[in-house]
């Protein structure tokens, strides 16, 4: 059995093309029969994400397969065959072992290290084993893949460091006020970036999370998302002393909040440390707030400078995974060498046992009657020799599959016991 893995990805394709490969879920079953009933397909898994689509099929030695699975994108997605293909990338055996166990191990994200992957590929996989199109070769393989990120997890601290801009304000958030489960977040503006942050902080326990917009209906929008409330545009500026961390990312041509107002804010709090992230280019915030004592004031760049740093340390802790990676793939092909030749051994063990038991009820009549202890010697008798017979060309079988391509010795083992013609005694 083999395994063929084509796709395309964030690294191949843009999202134009990456859109319309993309398969909703009510699609999927139908498209996993599709795959089944192509010529030699035994098993089949389909991912679709944002960033990748990947196809991934369990296939005998029949000819053609990967033109095959090139066509089947391109009927799906309505791309011609030749002009896809040129955002493909295809993999064979252990080279689409190893790229899923990468892929699993957030090796392959666009963000490195990124935890989202590996349950979008656990739900790819309940999905097509719910609908019978893993059973087998693809169950291993899968199975072992999510042991491996599991262990490049454990093993490694890929996802300690945050590698996004959104992340990393949340973590320093934590550095300034330790616990954010008091913490109320005020996002002034409701871009993208902003609504990522709000997320992370949400996520965090933060208690409260106010969102103001000129557009009050995207204001809506994303404080839907996060269990927040709206701010009218024109009060937000009353509400900062209650505010313990501002995430701006307006439009705005000038500033928004000046350092006297934030001197302001910081008195009426006490002196109660106040975070601020400015995120907007042009920035909402003026540099010199961060002037100011338990004001903490951080722009893109600062951010940036973290996120490139911890990239940094990822790529580290990538290199390990990688060779976690590569003992895995070791281990997992000795185990399917030895699945592979798992049936001739059975086989040539019942050839074996057929002919005893041929040459027994021939021989029968001569013996006459024989007592227990004779019958039970001779039983005894037959299988030690049966053993010594079999003890050689079973050892030669597991030393192939350990060692080399099994299917040449298997074939020879067949032929010299005759086993492809056992039906006949």
């Amino acid at each position: 059995m083999r395994v063929l893995l084509t796709g395309l990805s964030h690294h191949t394709a843009p999202v134009e093309v990456r859109e319309k490969l993309a398969f909703s879920e009510p699609t999927l079953p139908a498209a996993l029969d599709t795959l089944r009933g192509l010529p030699g397909v035994d098993e089949a898994l389909i991912l679709s994400t944002c960033n990748r689509v990947e196809v991934t099929v369990a296939v005998g030695d029949q000819p053609g397969s990967e033109q095959r699975l090139i066509e089947f994108l391109s009927v799906h997605s309505g791309f011609e065959p030749a002009w896809l293909a040129a955002h493909l990338y295809h993999f064979q055996d252990r080279d689409a072992i190893r790229h899923l166990f990468r892929v699993a191990a957030s090796l392959d994200s666009m963000v490195l290290g990124e935890p989202q992957i590996l349950g979008q590929m656990k739900a790819a996989y309940a999905e097509a084993k719910a609908h019978g199109a893993v059973n087998g070769f693809l169950d291993a393989v899968m199975t072992r893949a999510f042991s491996v990120a599991k262990r490049v997890r454990s093993e490694t601290e890929i996802g300690k460091s945050a590698v996004s801009v959104s992340y990393a304000a949340v973590e320093l958030a934590r550095q300034i006020f330790g616990n954010l489960m008091s913490t109320r977040v005020l996002l002034i503006g409701a871009g993208k970036m902003s609504e990522l942050a709000a997320r992370h902080l949400h996520r965090s326990g933060c208690a409260k999370i106010y969102v103001t917009n000129r557009t009050l209906a995207r204001a809506e929008e994303v404080a839907e998302a996060v269990d927040g409330e709206v701010i009218p545009y024109d009060t937000f500026h009353a509400r900062l002393p209650e505010i313990d961390i501002v995430v701006a990312s307006s439009g705005a041509t000038d500033y928004l909040l000046r350092k006297d107002e934030v001197r302001r804010v910081l008195s009426t709090r006490r002196s109660r440390p106040m975070f601020l992230i400015d995120i907007a280019v042009p920035r909402n915030i003026e540099p010199a707030v961060n002037e100011l004592e338990h004001a903490f004031l951080y722009d893109i760049d600062d951010l940036g400078s973290a996120v490139a740093e911890n990239r940094k340390a990822r790529q580290k802790e990538a290199r390990e995974a990688e060779q976690i990676i590569e003992e895995e793939i070791r281990r997992l092909d000795e185990r399917l060498r030895a699945r592979e030749v798992t049936p001739a051994i059975v086989e040539l063990q019942q050839r074996l046992e057929r002919l005893a038991q041929s040459e027994m009820e021939r021989l029968r009549p001569k013996f006459g009657v024989l007592s227990p202890q004779q019958e039970e010697a001779l039983a005894q008798y037959t299988r030690s020799l049966m053993n010594k017979v079999a003890h050689g060309p079973i050892t030669e079988l597991r030393r192939a599959a350990s060692h080399s391509d099994p299917h040449r010795v298997i074939e020879i083992i067949r032929r010299v016991f005759r086993i492809e013609d056992s039906g006949n005694g």
